[in-house]
């Protein structure tokens, strides 16, 4: 077990700018079209101190669109650290420039598998070319005053694993904080993420280093720092049906005290506090719409579960859907 005192991360030789920002041992991970405005007021409203991260920002969308929801941001949530996504070294200093009046910290995205964003030469493709990231993250920090991180992967595959190579490179750059999920891209989500590499990488880099994948619970987070030597965790899925998971992760690290997980009952009203905030802010028939890829997350090991998921997920009609969520059964 790690002690009470080992919450703050370690200081070298003087505190650095992301080391007086990040003031808990575990900050929410960028997630597209996941880490929204309400998601992230959610995660605040039970974690004051964790960083908490947008979902992925497109630098080509915000050289067309400035103000839209997903910029949305309110004071509360600070401290925030707003996820960029571009292969344009000149894009991604504008994006830098405009998000830096709303961001504590700027976040390139160097990790995203999905095969529409590396086809199009960003996320994890960059790690595939690391002299355009290095350029990247020069450019980005031409743009903004705020310090820059980078979450990438362990590789693009299994006989691509430059991560050690890869931080140093971004280190080099001006990165001043990483975040690593413990898969290659040829991985997707599938496996298990390899925390012992995530550890290699934190022995040849000088900057703090936040590990990220597969920490469902307050007992993974013991076990992948205890594993990595990594001065945090990201938590990312396992939020999605669980706002309350970072909050109890952080309190571990500061007291030693593991809390319980809400129980059904209190899921249940989390579901239903989640589905208002996104119809205030989207309007009925979306919010409806958007809240559908987060059912199975919240519901999960519930009884009967895959049957109110099933008429959830295509369920438009919001008084029907406050109905069946009444009728799960909470004892």
């Amino acid at each position: 077990m790690l002690s009470s005192q080992q919450n703050r991360l370690p200081i070298k030789n003087s505190e650095s700018r992301v080391q007086k920002l990040i003031k808990s041992k575990v900050s929410l991970a960028p997630m597209a079209g996941i880490t929204d405005y309400v998601m992230r007021k959610l995660v605040r409203g039970y974690s004051s101190d964790c960083l908490i991260t947008t979902e992925m920002i497109s630098s080509e969308f915000l050289a067309q669109v400035k103000e839209s929801v997903i910029t949305k941001l309110d004071d509360e949530q600070h401290p925030i650290n707003f996820q960029i996504s571009g292969h344009k070294p000149h894009l991604m200093k504008a994006a830098a420039e405009y998000l830096s009046e709303k961001a504590d910290m700027i976040d390139i995205n160097m990790g995203c598998p999905v095969n529409k964003v590396v086809k199009g030469q960003d996320g994890c493709s960059l790690m595939r070319n690391p002299d355009l990231a290095a350029d990247i993250v020069k450019a980005v920090k031409g743009g903004t005053d705020k310090p820059v991180s980078v979450k990438f992967r362990l590789g693009y595959t299994a006989d691509e694993m430059n991560y050690v190579e890869f931080g140093q490179r971004m280190q080099e750059a001006g990165a001043e904080f990483i975040t690593i999920h413990g898969r290659t891209r040829s991985q997707m989500y599938s496996g298990h993420a390899d925390w012992s590499k995530i550890r290699i990488l934190k022995e040849n880099v000088d900057i703090p280093v936040f590990a990220n994948g597969d920490i469902c619970s307050v007992e993974d987070a013991i076990k992948c720092i205890e594993c990595s030597k990594a001065d945090g965790v990201a938590v990312g899925r396992a939020a999605m049906g669980d706002p309350t998971l970072i909050s109890r992760i952080s309190h571990y690290f500061s007291t030693g005290e593991i809390l319980p997980a809400p129980s059904i009952k209190e899921k249940i009203d989390i579901i239903k506090i989640h589905l208002n905030e996104e119809i205030k802010l989207r309007g009925e028939q979306v919010g409806i719409k958007f809240m559908r890829k987060f059912y199975s997350f919240y519901i999960t090991g519930i009884k009967n579960a895959a049957k109110a998921r099933s008429i959830l997920v295509v369920e438009d009609n919001y008084d029907n859907i406050i109905k069946i969520l009444d009728e799960i059964p909470v004892a």
